[in-house]
């Protein structure tokens, strides 16, 4: 595996590059793709710890620009090298997003419901990008990856993952579950089906809307920016919902609501139905992973968000998705 050298003669020349002495290089916490570093008071360079990270960069560069046309707040893109010609890494330079991210805040504070309004307003302004006609992916050789979305033909499509109720059969079959369990989990997934869109149009979504990317001006909680584009998809923009805490979920609906009025129906279920999925897809991969920032690194995390979510009297209709006879009552 090709490893990229972020040696200090490297920094010091792309520094120089944009007018920064290599005393003023700095590091920030780092992502599990890139290393990041500030440059100054203004830039953030951004270099893949590993040749299999590139392609995901090269995402960010096509994917960021038509972000901003699209009204979203995120860094803008001041250099992008993907070949290595010119310092012998790939990297990329950003326009530092000013904030503190929601780790250090706890973003389930009810202070910062105001905030994650702000994100669901955010969701919205991207969501409404739909992928390239064919016709513009034939041509997306030629295509800018600053221009239109046509430069995005290269994203993927996300299909959303595994069939839960296959997931779940394994998880029987493995001794993860018991059969009792499986059956439960099974009717749960039955009741949340009945609730979804049978083809949902997918969108451009973010794919890793978590704490760690959600930069808050903290003196005056007001969303500075979201940053981090690698994962980024076609898929349904349910799932941009489903890597933050269930409990910070509501008041994200309440801003993309206000966004898109005629909003499409029944996204408690939708996001309901990724949050349990990857919960217990992440049950059937139990590794540890001390250290990482995200809520989810345990194997327990999303299993116990979910726990505690509904065991603290959610708002309808959460309650009803969760519990049969409410829901036969509804």
């Amino acid at each position: 595996m090709a490893e990229y050298e972020t040696s200090d003669e490297t920094l010091a020349a792309i520094a120089a590059r944009h007018g920064v002495a290599a005393e003023q290089v700095r590091p920030l916490p780092e992502g599990v793709a890139n290393r990041v570093f500030l440059l100054g008071d203004d830039l953030v360079l951004r270099i893949p710890r590993a040749e299999r990270f590139l392609p995901d960069l090269v995402k960010e560069a096509a994917v960021i620009p038509v972000a901003l046309r699209a009204g979203v707040r995120t860094a803008e893109v001041v250099a992008f090298d993907g070949t290595c010609s010119e310092v012998g890494v790939p990297y990329m330079v950003l326009t530092r997003t000013r904030g503190v991210d929601l780790t250090r805040l706890d973003p389930r504070s009810a202070g910062l419901a105001g905030v994650l309004r702000q994100v669901g307003r955010e969701l919205a302004k991207l969501h409404r990008l739909s992928p390239p006609a064919p016709s513009a992916r034939l041509g997306h050789a030629a295509a800018s990856a600053s221009s239109t979305p046509s430069a995005l033909a290269a994203v993927p499509v996300d299909d959303g993952g595994a069939d839960p109720w296959a997931l779940t059969g394994r998880l029987v079959e493995e001794g993860w579950i018991d059969a009792e369990a499986g059956r439960w989990l099974g009717g749960w997934f039955d009741r949340l089906s009945a609730h979804l869109p049978a083809n949902p149009p997918p969108a451009l979504i973010h794919g890793d809307i978590a704490p760690q990317n959600l930069l808050v001006h903290s003196g005056t909680a007001r969303l500075g920016g979201i940053v981090d584009w690698g994962d980024a998809a076609w898929a349904d923009p349910a799932a941009d919902f489903a890597k933050m805490p269930l409990e910070c979920v509501p008041a994200m609906l309440d801003g993309y609501r206000e966004e898109t009025p005629a909003g499409a129906p029944a996204w408690e279920a939708r996001v309901l139905w990724f949050h349990l999925a990857w919960a217990l897809g992440r049950l059937a991969a139990p590794v540890p992973r001390p250290g990482e920032r995200h809520w989810t690194a345990p194997p327990a995390g999303r299993l116990l968000g979910l726990l505690r979510f509904f065991a603290s009297s959610p708002p309808a209709p959460w309650a009803e998705l969760a519990c049969p006879a409410a829901s036969a009552q509804a």
